[in-house]
């Protein structure tokens, strides 16, 4: 990309939304916006839980051969993604979006409408921002934009929880284009309030702590595994971590156990440790770690191992890298500019998306939403609003983003 000065990524905004091809593709974001929630609705209500994506890449991949693009795929991971040619020297700009929802197989997905209300568990997240990257298709193509650098649409499996963002891992582990990525966009949820220009890193952990067991009574003094587990819990929630860069850790999920009146002979537990800065990150780790191995020893020391020990399994779940992207690059800035332009004054924040991957990996990378309100996300009242006006700023925003960053050669 060139170097401009701060004011010419301004400038550049400013030359695109004067010019006819921009009237002509707020033209057509509004001309086809019904279409664009028909998509929206179609897609939602074809079932999409992690590892379970098949059925919606399947129809996803459909709708990206009937808008045109060359060279449409499915990779082994199940992500699915087609090209719109540049005239350039084959650079790429990725706009993505997730596949995947938080929500369990037999789920309820039907969409309710509530006036310009979509209510449906994952109709925001992010099943919005799949229909959005077809209605900017669709207005390119209406406008007959050219850019200089190819646009990869890429519809990406696991990206949500434990789905530890293998389409995206995928895609730049083995795809034609991982070489030639100039920027990454994801676009993921509706709320145009954020700019994410920087990857929180995270890392998940399951520790199954596993001992003789026994009968409550008659083996009472029996070294138990649920309370090292406990120790574990209680230790970590003492562990000091910094506001800046920041951190956090969790216990969050405990299952183990056979009857009320059994000792347990494993119990299990969940931990999220997250932080902005990968050398905070592996500290947490190491504290994690040594908390793990002394409430084991404690409790081997506490009580009776005549009939064995307790003993841990740690196991990693869960590996996010993160990276903090370049807040003056080329990319942030043509996006705050769009943005600004269309209305919006969003914060630069750092959180855990695609984006994480290719800013990992020192490629220019960012999340903007997709456009309009939306709320209770990743619940089963999940609503997004598509009414027409702020639905279509909020696109256009994202689009002119894009085109910017991917250079308008005609148009």
């Amino acid at each position: 990309m060139p170097d401009p000065t701060p004011s010419s990524h301004d400038a550049a905004i400013r030359r695109l939304m004067e010019s006819p091809a921009y009237a002509s593709m707020i033209e057509t974001l509004r001309a086809e916006h019904q279409r664009t929630v028909d998509d929206i609705v179609t897609l939602t209500e074809i079932p999409s839980p992690p590892f379970g994506e098949a059925p919606r890449a399947e129809a996803y991949r459909a709708m990206l051969e009937s808008h045109g693009l060359a060279d449409v795929e499915a990779d082994r991971e199940g992500n699915v993604f087609g090209v719109r040619r540049g005239s350039g020297n084959g650079e790429v700009v990725v706009l993505a979006a997730h596949l995947d929802t938080v929500f369990p197989a037999g789920t309820d997905v039907r969409v309710r409408r509530e006036g310009t209300r979509l209510l449906a568990p994952g109709v925001g997240d992010d099943t919005r921002s799949l229909a959005v990257l077809l209605a900017w298709l669709r207005a390119m193509d209406a406008a007959g934009v050219k850019t200089q650098a190819d646009i990869v649409v890429l519809g990406d499996v696991g990206e949500e929880g434990p789905g530890d963002l293998r389409g995206v891992r995928r895609f730049f582990a083995e795809s034609r284009y991982r070489d030639r990525v100039r920027a990454f966009v994801t676009v993921d949820g509706p709320d145009m309030d954020t700019l994410v220009t920087g990857g929180i890193a995270s890392r998940r952990f399951r520790a199954t702590f596993r001992g003789p067991g026994g009968h409550s009574l008659m083996d009472f003094g029996t070294v138990n595994p649920m309370h090292a587990l406990a120790q574990t819990v209680l230790e970590l929630s003492r562990v000091a971590v910094p506001r800046t860069p920041r951190t956090t850790h969790a216990a969050t999920v405990v299952s183990g156990g056979t009857s009320v009146n059994a000792i347990p002979n494993a119990a299990a537990l969940e931990v999220d440790l997250r932080s902005e800065s990968m050398d905070e990150l592996e500290r947490l780790d190491r504290r994690f770690r040594a908390i793990v191995a002394a409430a084991v020893e404690a409790e081997n020391h506490a009580r009776s191992t005549a009939n064995g020990a307790v003993t841990v399994e740690l196991t990693i779940i869960g590996d996010r890298p993160g990276g903090q992207g370049d807040r003056g690059s080329d990319l942030v800035r043509f996006a705050l500019a769009g943005m600004r332009a269309h209305g919006f004054e969003p914060d630069l924040v750092t959180s855990s998306t695609d984006a994480n991957i290719p800013l990992s990996l020192g490629i220019p990378a960012i999340r903007v939403g997709s456009g309009g309100q939306g709320g209770r996300y990743h619940s089963l009242d999940e609503w997004i609003d598509v009414e027409p006006e702020a639905s279509v700023r909020g696109m256009a925003a994202g689009l002119v983003t894009a085109l910017a960053v991917a250079g308008v050669v005609e148009g």
